[in-house]
């Protein structure tokens, strides 16, 4: 009697429980926010790839071109943190026509420009001491975080004007926010090149200019469920 008494208990004070809680009236909305930024340095990874026959003659000729590239980067007064060796590879590579192997050397420097107007100057004498290879080159800003900042609290913004307009025409109100995902992807765009001047050009002192930086967009995107009221 008493376990049955129990468990009665038990089931009354469960079905109590459950007609008590009630869901929290909510909504659900996206947001973004978006800057666009001129950028101001850029990222180049450039490489000095160097073939033969002999492996020991190979990694020779190529550690002769990228001391070369290195003392130019020092020459152009760029701060000993701004630039590193990415990697070193030394790679056999077989030729089943001829039946002999040969060797492939490289070596990837990165390079980060804080001076954009010197990109065509950097980028000139990279090639003449013997960079054979361009993999990468991504415009950016010094001041990224702060803008990437921005960038969120208007994504916030966004998502609770668009909460705000929803919920109007039902009569209601909207509270603090119940949670926020962040859904930003950090994009760095690639350099556009420009057409470069020929030979012929009438101003042979003019500098030349490359490529177009263009704009940065920095974007924010966010889902954020606010409470009802």
């Amino acid at each position: 009697m008493k376990k049955a008494l129990f468990m009665l208990s038990i089931l009354f004070i469960t079905i109590s429980y459950g007609q008590e809680v009630k869901p929290t009236p909510q909504i659900n909305v996206s947001g973004e926010g978006k800057v666009k930024v001129i950028p101001d340095e850029a990222t180049i990874a450039v490489t000095v790839e160097t073939k033969g026959n002999n492996a020991k003659d190979v990694k020779k000729q190529n550690d002769v071109k990228i001391e070369a590239v290195l003392k130019f980067i020092k020459k152009m007064n760029l701060s000993p943190a701004d630039f590193k060796t990415q990697r070193v590879a030394l790679n056999p590579q077989y030729d089943y026509e001829k039946k002999k192997h040969s060797y492939n050397a490289t070596q990837t420097i990165e390079i980060l420009l804080r001076d954009l107007s010197k990109y065509d100057e950097l980028m000139d004498g990279l090639v003449d001491e013997g960079i054979n290879r361009i993999d990468n080159v991504t415009f950016q800003s010094s001041k990224m975080a702060e803008y990437q900042s921005e960038a969120r609290k208007l994504a916030i913004k966004e998502a609770k004007m668009k909460a705000e307009d929803y919920v109007s025409v039902l009569k209601q109100k909207v509270g603090p926010a119940f949670t926020i995902t962040d859904n930003s992807q950090t994009y760095y765009p690639r350099p556009m090149f420009a057409a470069m001047k020929t030979m012929e050009s009438s101003d042979m002192s003019a500098p030349r200019e490359t490529l177009a930086a263009g704009e940065i967009n920095i974007t924010a995107n966010v889902t954020v469920s606010f409470i009802l009221y």
